[in-house]
């Protein structure tokens, strides 16, 4: 494992005109496993996956991949480096196959792909496709229309399309987010599975869930960090539990 940090921040803080969302945050993510982004409603979660993810720059501070400067690069740079993202709510092709969505997306990272060309001349990504789908256990749901998809298995299949970036680091913003319990123990073992060959960072409010799951929590609180460690750590600290166990564990 490298001594480099795969994502870290330096100061990070948003101002959305007077309100300050976010506020000289400062974390370095290790390669490998699963950390976590908790904290309670308000506490900058989501401001913060939006940085890190490159959907809008930071207004103070630095953003590093594997030590280099990517502050204020666009999303399709961050993409470019490895870097994929799954938003909380589901970006999908309703009228597609979830065969379809998967090449597409497969298809949008290659330099070369030409439009004009049939998709049969393209038989390594429909391949891709198939790998991808069987990878977040929708295998038998390849030829149906996304829009008939549970919600479960549109926010796997979203994953699966994030996937065929080949990423190093994989975001996810609140995964189980309006899902059944039955759906939410699937999606948690698909993030356990993906955590194997990749570096992943979510963003959880459901602290139940990410304590068994992560190797390492990062807390927010009012737009600051409060406190970072392992699920141990974070259980024992009498701050984290004054603001946010105490709440809702």
């Amino acid at each position: 494992m490298s001594a480099v940090p795969i994502l870290a921040t330096e100061g990070v803080g948003k101002r959305f005109g007077a309100f300050r969302a976010l506020d000289g945050v400062s974390v370095a993510f290790p390669e490998g496993g699963i950390t976590a982004i908790i904290g309670p409603n308000g506490a900058g979660k989501s401001t913060f996956f939006n940085l890190v993810s490159g959907a809008f720059p930071p207004s103070e501070g630095r953003i590093l991949y594997r030590g280099r400067d990517i502050t204020g690069s666009p999303p399709h740079r961050f993409a470019a480096l490895g870097i994929a993202k799954s938003f909380q709510i589901t970006n999908v092709f309703p009228h597609l196959t979830a065969h379809e969505n998967v090449r597409v997306a497969a298809q949008a990272r290659r330099v070369r792909f030409d439009l004009l060309r049939d998709r049969a001349a393209y038989p390594e990504l429909a391949r891709k496709a198939e790998a991808l789908l069987a990878e977040v256990g929708l295998p038998d749901r390849a030829g149906r229309l996304a829009r008939e998809l549970a919600h479960g298995e549109q926010r796997a299949l979203e994953i699966a399309m994030a996937l065929a970036a080949d990423p190093d680091l994989l975001l996810l913003d609140e995964p189980t987010a309006g899902m059944s319990p039955e759906e939410t123990r699937a999606m948690m073992g698909l993030v356990a599975r993906l955590a194997a060959r990749r570096t992943l960072i979510l963003v959880e409010h459901k602290m139940k869930l990410v304590m068994d799951l992560c190797r390492r929590l990062i807390v927010l609180h009012q737009g600051r960090l409060l406190a970072e460690g392992t699920p141990d750590a974070i259980r024992a600290d009498a701050e984290v539990r004054r603001v946010y166990l105490g709440r809702s564990a």
